[in-house]
């Protein structure tokens, strides 16, 4: 018996010592590592997922879409778990728009993914499906894909760097992600359960450009024709509101895709003006100042200088009405190094104009001590100097503005995701650069240059006083200047009288040279183009007509009219005979008052959108100066 119950005695030692094990085990499991195993088991069971923030919408001055946010879908499948595989495949073949029957193929798979990114409505239909789990991010949309993009840039992304407005204004577009904690199952698949919040995503900023999106299209689509006409490497066109330094267009086309902001070139005969700004601030000239022009010719110590138009004796007004070099140098000599230097400094060459945008070209003006015995000679005809389009836009402006010179900007308003205004753009005055008097003659002497027999007769409107300079200069290279090859550009004001806008044109190395065979009849057409179309880029309650005679052009022949004169109230149908209204059914406003304008009769929109009628109607006659009534609506896509 002994024997026995020693033997159920070491088994009944051998069960406690075990038992004892497992509780120490379990408590070690528990007490111990059980915070580690939980951890461990969370980590399998959940993930932690950043929400992704919307960014803010970008928007024209007047709140069109330039650039937006939507969530966008990534499709993936688990073919196991459908219930019915057939009835699968083709609702997501019909949904994602990819054939059945690779469909079909593609589900034999242990995963099946598709990229997309496909929208809200699309994957509508596949939430209900079980096996079928969706994945949301956000991505960047442009209603108008080209339009004003080398201005929007682009937000950073994997292998691609950001640029433009989207890079400037970043860290206010981009908003706050959130975080939350999903569920994940043993393929490491989201569950379709509710997720435990964090933090909720904060949207970005929404910001408001001074870009008009109409002014900008009729600028872009300008610039490209002319480029294609004149045969020309590149270009670019600014366009600014001389009141407040609100840039409205900005376009450029080449190799540099922000080359009005980036890239210098020599202005030539528009830098003529700031050379008479100097002389006229320092009493040193004026505007009825007589020099004598060397019927053409001018040698210098260093060098030898000619005017393509040779003359005698010339006004300083008319000087720069034909564009003398021999003029301009002799005048220029009255100046000191210094204040030819402040007066080129003070318009804002030599320095970056402090736009919101991530690169800026600050030109190139060097100091009175670094000259040579040419540097003042050359800086009165626009040479030795490097600007940027934007830069000679800012100057013309104070020149518009009675004298001031604001810092152009590139945005109008910032709105939080509440729609709280955090910013509203005003005026931001840099320097008085001359006074009101002188900025009028300067004025005046541009009006001359369009009107009085200048250089840029070609740019003249028929309706509206325009003001601007022309300029042509010789492109530099490494070895000197390369022969044949030209910068043409022309700076404007218009109106004349009332400066609403300031535009300079730049034109790299166009066929045909010379600025008043090719930028200038550009500005033309913009100005003409803008008053046909219905945007806000300017104020029409300010126009007044004017009653200037249009010079006759030397290069007609080669400009297209977009706009023609309207018939003087005095005129009557015996000197203004009959004509059929042109039939518009069909094109857009534009091109609709592109035709009656050429028609010489008058427009007035009703609608928005294609052009479905007019009143009078079509092919009948009517005297020149009728108003054509258009009615226009806006064709919705299909379904």
């Amino acid at each position: 018996m002994t024997r026995p119950i020693r033997r159920l005695q070491l088994i009944q030692l051998l069960f406690a010592l075990g038992l004892l094990g497992l509780v120490a085990r379990a408590a070690q499991l528990q007490l111990v590592e059980g915070e580690r195993h939980a951890a461990t088991a969370a980590a399998n069971r959940t993930r932690e997922k950043t929400l992704e923030a919307q960014r803010g919408t970008i928007y024209d001055r007047k709140g069109e879409v330039l650039a937006y946010t939507e969530q966008v879908y990534r499709v993936g499948v688990a073919p196991n778990q459908l219930r019915n595989r057939e009835h699968a495949a083709r609702l997501i073949a019909s949904r994602l728009g990819e054939p059945v029957s690779r469909v079909r193929r593609r589900l034999r798979e242990r995963w099946v993914y598709f990229h997309g990114p496909y929208t809200a409505r699309q994957v509508r239909p596949l939430r209900d499906l079980r096996g079928v789990h969706l994945a949301p991010e956000m991505a960047r949309r442009y209603p108008h894909p080209t339009l004003g993009r080398s201005v929007i840039g682009v937000p950073e992304e994997e292998g691609r760097p950001a640029g433009g407005i989207e890079r400037e204004l970043d860290s206010l577009l981009r908003g706050t992600p959130g975080r939350a904690v999903v569920l994940m199952d043993r393929f490491q698949n989201e569950y379709e359960s509710p997720s435990r919040l964090g933090a909720f995503p904060v949207p970005g900023h929404d910001v408001y450009l001074t870009v008009d999106a109409g002014l900008q299209e009729i600028v872009e689509q300008a610039l490209e024709d002319a480029l294609e006409r004149y045969d020309a490497r590149g270009g670019d066109v600014v366009v600014i509101d001389p009141r407040t330094g609100e840039i409205l267009a900005m376009a450029s086309r080449g190799t540099v895709s922000t080359g009005a902001l980036t890239s210098v070139f020599e202005p030539g005969s528009t830098a003529k003006l700031f050379a008479a700004a100097a002389l006229l601030k320092g009493g040193l000239a004026d505007l009825e100042d007589r020099i004598w022009a060397e019927q053409g010719t001018l040698v210098l110590q260093h060098r030898t200088i000619h005017d393509e138009h040779p003359s005698g004796w010339l006004t300083l007004r008319q000087v720069i009405q034909v564009s003398s070099n021999i003029g301009i140098v002799k005048l220029a000599a009255r100046l000191s190094a210094e204040a030819q230097y402040e007066m080129l400094r003070d318009f804002g060459f030599g320095s970056p104009t402090g736009v919101e945008y991530p690169a800026e070209s600050r030109g190139l003006l060097s100091r009175p001590y670094q000259w040579s015995g040419t540097t003042a000679a050359s800086l009165a005809m626009g040479y030795e100097i490097a600007v940027t389009v934007l830069q000679l836009a800012q100057a013309y402006g104070a020149i518009a503005n009675d004298g001031l010179l604001l810092q152009p900007t590139l945005i109008k308003e910032i709105r939080s995701p509440d729609s709280k205004v955090v910013y509203r753009h005003r005026p931001h005055p840099i320097r008085w650069v001359v006074g009101p008097e002188i900025a009028a003659q300067l004025r005046a002497m541009l009006r001359g240059v369009v009107y009085e027999g200048g250089t840029g007769e070609t740019a003249a409107l028929t309706s509206y006083e325009l003001a601007g300079k022309t300029g042509t200069a010789r492109q530099a290279g490494p070895e000197g200047y390369v022969q044949g090859a030209y910068w043409a550009n022309f700076a404007s004001i218009f109106p004349a009288s009332d400066p609403q806008l300031v535009m300079v044109v730049k034109l790299d190395a166009p066929k045909a040279a010379y600025a008043r065979a090719t930028a200038a009849p550009l500005t033309r057409r913009v100005i003409e183009e803008l008053l046909a179309a219905r945007t806000g880029a300017i104020d029409r309650g300010r126009l007044t007509v004017s009653s200037v005679e249009v010079p006759a052009a030397p290069v007609a022949e080669t400009l297209e009219r977009w706009v023609v004169p309207w018939p003087s109230p005095a005129s009557t149908a015996d000197s203004a005979p009959s004509r059929p209204v042109p039939d518009v059914r069909g094109l857009t406003l534009r091109g609709a008052a592109k035709q009656l304008h050429q028609a010489g009769l008058r427009v007035r929109v009703v609608g928005w959108g294609t052009v479905v009628g007019s009143d009078p109607a079509p092919g009948r006659r009517v005297d020149a100066g009728t108003v054509v009534t258009v009615t226009a609506r806006s064709q919705s896509p299909s379904p």
